[in-house]
């Protein structure tokens, strides 16, 4: 696959390279961009960890929100969908959108780790979308970050993209960037450089893997012109105090993960993987940079195929660990951004915003230099959907996380949780098949991205129902109606939420893990990098609590008197127009037992001031009105009906809702690999013991249910 050059100017070695010429033959071939207003291409932009309250374009702007002018650019050419929810992690809400499925009925409760089993993750019986846009010639990419399934206790590993039908796959099927690596590279000890380069030199040797070298800065110049920041940006590892000619100091390592610098790196081309070394210069560029490239190679190899294509751009950002941004894609940077510690929250709000301005400015290079946009005299952006051949969407994948959320939003209440800060999401939709008079508009009604699923098969002209079983509930409503002329029916009448517990490996232990920004206790992680990526003091083995550790959350707040919050277990929300009920699932300390809880809250999306479901809101705690218990007993009602939609089916593994001899076929092509969608006993091995319950259950036919809409 060819790929472009770094913004960086060290150009991306691959197995080829493609030029400005080679792009810009591909954007003028005649009957190209002809053949492809046939069939509206797609590019599909997920932003990770962006909630509504990072967004100016929707009225949030009373708390230094990052400035996005290229997407809010997209915004005022198309529609901006206001009322939008996803769930509260990524994991989950990226497969619902695209499956067009809940969480409830796709296994897949929470951001998984590697030690959640594949009944977690996306199952390769789904209908995904990929699939679906088959049906009508579409070629289909995903670029970044995809954890919807692999590499760990995945049959195929690495391979997860290919059997979800992307054609083409190029980036990390982790859940986020790796923890910052705070040697430098090797040339300190561990926690010496918290942004993960040397920040305290003036000059040294710039060494790249492929053994080149350059000098930077000068034995005269200040530690505060970081040369260390310079070659990490160009994929290098800096030798303080050292020159290339004079050799001396430690040895690079060039193995080390280095959060956005040095990130695991694959590509999927024609079902053959590649899995791409750290020494590799593609795995060694700033990887808002790096995917944007990537992107743009696909898609101009994909123009040139005169087939109708789907792109998702699925960045990295603004995902923790939070790291300096190359001054290249955010050049207005105040002096002393360099020397800020990646560590402390007033540094990390900062360095956040920086990395979604980033993610923003590639978008506007993404659509430049393909050709769907150009730029204004003062460099803004020049977005003309109408004349496009490429439908755009943005999307949030879930809400902002907690020590970078802003003003009004309730930090405490952020991602992984229920709340509207943890749901709620940006979502813009603009090109060719947006009706000239609902070019800039903002529209309240309720949608949830899995509706996504059939949006984009509405635009590949698609019948979802026609191609996915019936087997499959689909939770998704058609969107395509409000872009189109004309006044348009509510598609949703409720909006649904939820976040819980995966299935994982037996003897997993999920230590403590404390993030102080916003006071509250988690047992989400299994390493200590992990929970300090996250901005936590890790209470594991060799943690802040010793050797041995503490072994829950509870006992944190007993040893040391402390009266942290709790993670929920679980939680499910379900919203009309006027009210959200919350259900929540805890661990009550004081008896060690499971405890259920109701909140009943009153909300809108107004601007600039939102009504949010804070604690204090809890009208359950004030006494309804008799308007209210109605309200509540109708919503209460429906979450229940809800969450009894997608009944158990023991001994189905295909998602046919049938336990039949297919079965029983089908986890022959499993047996053996370990964990599997057949591990049926859910011991992380697909053996004898799994037909077991096929067989106990054989002959079963597992009734399926809507959801209220």
């Amino acid at each position: 696959m060819p790929r472009a050059s770094s913004a960086s100017g060290r150009l991306v070695a691959g197995v080829g390279r493609l030029t400005a010429a080679a792009v810009c033959l591909a954007l003028t071939v005649p009957g190209l961009a002809a053949a492809a207003r046939k069939k509206p291409n797609i590019l599909f932009v997920i932003m990770d960890d962006v909630g509504i309250d990072q967004m100016r374009t929707f009225g949030y702007a009373q708390d230094n929100q990052p400035r996005l002018p290229n997407i809010d650019a997209i915004a005022e050419g198309g529609v901006r969908f206001r009322n939008a929810w996803a769930m509260p992690e990524c994991s989950p809400s990226r497969v619902s959108m695209f499956t067009g499925r809940y969480p409830l009925r796709t296994g897949v409760m929470t951001a998984f780790l590697d030690t959640d089993l594949a009944n977690s993750q996306m199952s390769p019986y789904e209908t995904t979308l990929p699939k679906v846009l088959a049906r009508a010639g579409y070629r289909s990419a995903l670029i970044g970050k995809y954890h919807m399934a692999g590499p760990y206790n995945y049959p195929s590993g690495n391979l997860a993209p290919r059997d979800a039908g992307f054609d083409y796959f190029y980036g990390n099927l982790e859940g986020a960037p790796r923890p910052i690596d705070t040697t430098a590279g090797g040339v300190a000890a561990e926690g010496t450089y918290t942004c993960g380069y040397v920040n305290d030199a003036g000059f040294g040797a710039c060494r790249f893997a492929d053994g080149t070298c350059s000098d930077l800065g000068s034995p005269l110049d200040l530690p505060s012109t970081h040369p260390g920041r310079t070659c990490l940006e160009q994929g290098g590892i800096l030798v303080p105090a050292t020159t290339c000619a004079g050799g001396g100091g430690p040895t690079p390592d060039f193995d080390a993960y280095n959060g956005y610098y040095v990130a695991p790196l694959v590509v999927i081309e024609n079902g053959v993987l590649q899995d791409v070394p750290t020494t590799d210069p593609r795995a060694r560029a700033y990887l808002t940079v790096d995917q944007t490239d990537a992107a743009i190679a696909w898609i101009t190899q994909a123009r040139a195929s005169g087939k109708p294509w789907m792109a998702t751009v699925s960045y990295s950002a603004a995902h923790l660990p939070v790291q300096q941004v190359p001054a290249s894609i955010v050049p207005e940077q105040p002096p002393g951004t360099g020397a800020l510690d990646c560590t402390t929250v007033p540094a990390a709000r900062i360095l956040q915003n920086h990395m979604t301005e980033g993610l923003d400015a590639e978008v506007g290079r993404l659509l430049t230099t393909l050709g769907l946009a150009t730029r204004n005299p003062d460099g803004s952006l020049a977005y003309d959907p109408a004349s496009s051949d490429t439908m755009i969407v943005v999307v949030g994948d879930n809400g902002t996380y907690g020590l970078s959320v802003k003003a009004p939003f309730d930090p405490s209440r952020a991602k992984g949780y229920a709340y509207q800060t943890g749901v709620w999401v940006p979502l813009v939709a603009s090109g060719p098949l947006v009706h000239a008079k609902k070019v800039g508009s903002e529209l309240g009604d309720m949608v949830n991205t899995v509706d996504l699923y059939r949006l984009f098969a509405e635009i590949a002209g698609v019948d979802v129902d026609k191609v996915v079983p019936k087997s499959h509930t689909v939770d998704a409503r058609p969107m395509l109606p409000y872009l189109k002329k004309g006044k348009h029916n509510e598609i949703r009448k409720t909006n649904f939420t939820q976040i819980g517990q995966n299935i994982r490996a037996a003897g997993t232990v999920l230590w403590p893990c404390v993030i102080p920004s916003v006071n509250v206790c988690v047992q989400l992680f299994t390493t200590a990098g992990l929970c300090e990526s996250e901005g936590g003091t890790w209470y594991g083995p060799d943690g802040a609590a010793g050797a041995d550790g503490i072994a829950t959350c509870c006992d944190v707040n007993a040893q040391l008197s402390q009266d942290y919050a709790l993670f929920p277990i679980a939680q499910w929300a379900l919203r009309d127009d006027q009210y959200k009920v919350v259900l929540t699932e805890e661990t009550n300390c004081a008896t060690s037992m499971i405890d259920l809880s109701y909140g009943f809250y009153a909300i809108d999306d107004a601007a600039p001031v939102p009504a949010l479901d804070r604690a204090a809101a809890n009208l359950l705690a004030q006494g309804l009105t008799a308007a209210q218990q109605k309200a509540y007993d109708t919503l209460s009602q429906k979450l229940d009906a809800m969450l009894a939609s997608e009944p158990p089916c023991s001994g189905d593994g295909n998602l046919d809702r049938r336990v039949d001899q297919k079965d029983l076929n089908d986890w022959t092509t499993f047996l053996g690999v370990g964990s599997s969608v057949y591990d049926l006993d859910f011991d992380g091995q697909t053996d004898d013991a799994d037909t077991l319950l096929i067989r106990a259950n054989f002959g079963a036919r597992c009734k399926v249910k809507k959801g209220p809409r």
